[in-house]
């Protein structure tokens, strides 16, 4: 299926670039919305962002966040709050594999709501392997070169704010977060 996103700027990429066409997981254009919605808008979907298109981002230290921290369920905020807990309080939790893989969840959630489409690992805890590889976030052993989004390339992108908020990440083309 092809998707038009039409943003406000493409960055990095030619100047003039405010629209990207996404072809599965494969970025097929990059250019001027009008020039692409010409090409492909009949066959299409589009989508409109008021944001701008990157590529995501690298998150270098994503064991530690996911395999040292619990992230709680938002129905245990009152008794645990809502940031990750480490040290003594994580200790004190008694965690078990399926607590850690509803953890590494919750945790990825996050990381996907910052535009991360990459993490440094390995994963050594099997439920946050699990659960990082059901992701679909790709694992790299060290951090991607920042390259400019250009046709044939993975559809792995984030788009944001002026404030830096995060609108949505995309994955091989799949938007996995989207904010409401």
């Amino acid at each position: 299926m092809l998707t038009l996103h039409h943003v406000r700027a493409v960055r990095p990429a030619p100047a003039g670039a405010d629209a990207v066409v996404v072809d599965g997981a494969r970025i097929a254009a990059v250019g001027p919305y009008e020039e692409l919605l010409a090409a492909y808008g009949e066959r299409a979907r589009v989508r409109r962002w008021d944001g701008v298109l990157t590529p995501g981002r690298h998150e270098p230290d994503a064991a530690a966040l996911l395999e040292s921290a619990y992230w709680p369920d938002p129905r245990e905020a009152d008794e645990l709050g809502t940031a990750p807990l480490t040290g003594a309080d994580l200790d004190r939790l008694g965690m078990t594999d399926t607590r850690w893989g509803h953890s590494a969840r919750r945790g990825l959630q996050r990381l996907l709501a910052t535009g991360t489409t990459t993490l440094t690992g390995p994963f050594t805890h099997p439920p946050v392997r699990t659960a990082v590889t059901r992701s679909g976030i790709r694992v790299v052993t060290e951090a991607p070169l920042r390259t400019a989004l250009t046709p044939s390339s993975p559809a792995d992108f984030a788009i944001f704010t002026d404030d830096e908020t995060c609108l949505a990440t995309a994955i091989e083309g799949r938007l996995l977060f989207r904010r409401r």
